[in-house]
C-alpha cells in the first residue's frame, strides 16, 4: 500500500511539500504539471525531477520519497540550469550543485526532510530570483503566442527562447501543460466530466478526453481512480 500527502509552505516559488510513502514496492503514474521537484529518498537519493511532456509510469521502492515542488518557471533559479535540460529527466542533484553534501547530511539526521529542502530552495532563490517573464506567462489568457509575445513586449522568438529556459517548453505547450493540470485537479475534486470541460476551457467534454489522454497517456476516469 502507498500514501501520498501535500501540504502548504509559506516559501515564495514553492507550491506545496509532500510526501510518498509504500509497503511494498508499488507503480505510479506521474503527469505533467509545469513544476519541477527536488526530492530526497531515506535510502539517501537525492534527485531532481524536470518538467514533464507526457504521463509515465514510475515504480516505487518500499520507504519514503519527500519532495518540494516549484512552481512553473521557479525551478531553474534552484536547480542552476534551464528547464529545458530537465525536459522529461530525473537527475541526481549532484550533477546540478557543487558538493550537496551539507544538504545530504541535513537531510540524514533530519526529523522534516521536507523543511529542509525547502529551506535549502529559498536560500538559493533568495540569491537568484526566477525571471519575471515566468510569473507574467503563466498568468496570460489563452491567446496566440505571436499575440502574448506583443502583450510582453517581445518577439515571439525571444518569448519562445525565454519559456524554454523557465518552463522547458514554449508558451503554448506551457499553457496546454497547466489547462490540462487545472482539469484533472478539478475531476479529483468530483466536479462532472463535462463541467471539468466548461470550467478549464476545452471545446467539450471529447475534446477535454483527448487532451487528457495525450498528455497523460490513461482515460480521465482512469487517471483518477484511487
Amino acid at each position: 500500500m502507498s500514501h501520498y500527502r501535500e501540504r502548504a509552505t509559506t516559501h515564495p516559488g514553492l507550491v506545496c511539500l509532500w510526501e510518498r510513502s509504500a509497503d511494498t514496492p508499488t507503480t505510479g503514474r506521474v503527469v505533467p504539471d509545469g513544476c519541477t521537484d527536488l526530492m530526497w529518498s531515506d535510502t539517501g537519493a537525492l534527485f531532481v525531477a524536470g518538467p514533464d511532456t507526457t504521463g509515465h509510469l514510475t515504480d516505487m521502492r518500499p520507504g519514503t520519497l519527500y519532495g518540494v515542488r516549484f512552481a512553473p518557471g521557479v525551478g531553474p533559479s534552484v536547480l542552476g540550469v534551464p528547464a529545458h535540460a530537465l525536459r522529461d529527466l530525473r537527475v541526481p542533484l549532484a550533477d546540478l550543485w557543487n558538493h550537496p553534501a551539507r544538504l545530504e547530511d541535513a537531510l540524514a539526521t533530519a526529523t522534516d526532510p521536507c523543511a529542509v529542502l525547502a529551506e535549502a530552495a529559498a536560500h538559493r532563490l533568495r540569491a537568484n530570483p526566477p525571471d519575471p517573464l515566468a510569473r507574467a506567462v503563466t498568468r496570460a489568457l489563452p491567446t496566440t503566442v505571436a499575440a502574448m509575445a506583443d502583450d510582453l513586449g517581445l518577439s515571439t522568438r525571444q518569448l519562445h527562447r525565454r519559456s524554454l529556459d523557465a518552463f522547458g517548453y514554449g508558451p503554448k505547450v506551457l499553457h496546454r501543460v497547466l489547462r490540462f493540470d487545472r482539469a484533472v485537479k478539478l475531476a479529483w475534486r468530483g466536479v462532472p466530466f463535462a463541467d471539468v470541460a466548461h470550467r478549464t476551457g476545452y471545446a467539450d467534454q471529447a475534446h477535454l478526453s483527448r487532451e487528457v489522454k495525450e498528455l497523460a497517456g490513461v482515460p480521465l476516469g482512469q487517471l483518477i481512480r484511487p
